[in-house]
């Protein structure tokens, strides 16, 4: 079972090893105080720490979690508040240098990662668990937009990610209206995998990303480019995409030994290469 960071000042992201398979990495925003409010401190080490598992090749599958009672509440608006003062014109800036480095290290990761919804998941938060390419969530836990309320539109990729999992007319309502809804609805309308006990929700996640860490590593990344791709390109350039991983997956040990492990009736044991 994974340690859960101690819920007090400390480091802003703590980054370990799943005690039971050091193949896992878990990633945990570590500000319960402020529920995981993106601070610059916060969106600095988060995004740090997300390249340093990417590069990482030990690391086989990752859990994006937070402490306390939230996931991650989206941008610190007290400190956004100062950052206008200062000067609206740069007040953004940190969308090119944190929020958009950090949903691309996810999505553009090549290896599963499975967020761990404990609670609140909001604005950016949300983005960041849609960036994911699984998702568990706490009953209780809590989802919304709420960047029109502000005055904003979406960032953190929201205004692709929502309308590729709810459909466009959904997500419109949910980017205009910004009403939150609750896990069920999410697991109702496939935003969430599974909706588990609190105590079992951290541990669903490591489980579920013990699973993947023991797939097909190479396979996994593959697909998840054909997702990102397939969403935004015309057939014919999908298929001829697909021909070209199915031709570099046909060259690992993985498939060459799935394939005998298939004909011998036995489990194929995956090693990523």
């Amino acid at each position: 079972m994974a340690r859960v960071a101690d819920q007090t000042e400390g480091p802003a992201v703590v980054l370990e090893r799943d005690a039971d398979d050091a193949s896992v990495a878990i990633v945990t925003m570590n500000r319960p105080g402020r529920r995981n409010a993106l601070t610059v401190e916060l969106k600095v080490a988060l995004r740090d720490a997300l390249r340093e598992v990417a590069d990482d090749t030990s690391v086989r599958a990752v859990v994006l979690a937070g402490t306390g009672k939230s996931f991650c509440v989206g941008q610190d608006l007290g400190e956004h508040a100062e950052a206008l003062r200062a000067g609206a014109g740069s007040s953004f800036d940190t969308v090119e240098q944190h929020y958009n480095p950090i949903v691309t290290a996810i999505a553009g990761m090549p290896k599963p990662v499975i967020a761990a919804i404990n609670g609140g998941a909001v604005g950016a938060g949300l983005g960041f668990a849609l960036a994911c390419d699984l998702r568990v969530a706490a009953e209780g836990a809590t989802f919304g937009t709420a960047f029109a309320a502000i005055g904003l539109t979406a960032d953190s990729g929201l205004s692709a990610t929502l309308v590729h999992s709810v459909g466009a007319s959904r997500a419109a309502e949910l980017l205009l209206l910004g009403e939150p809804f609750g896990a069920d609805k999410a697991l109702e309308w496939g935003l969430v995998r599974a909706v588990l006990p609190p105590e079992e929700m951290l541990s669903g996640a490591v489980e579920l990303a013990r699973k993947l860490a023991a797939g097909p590593t190479v396979a996994y990344a593959e697909i998840k480019k054909a997702i990102a791709f397939g969403a935004v390109s015309p057939l014919p350039e999908v298929l001829a995409a697909e021909g070209a991983a199915q031709s570099r997956l046909g060259l690992t040990n993985d498939h060459a030994g799935a394939v005998e492990a298939f004909l011998a009736k036995r489990r194929p044991s995956f090693e990523g290469r």
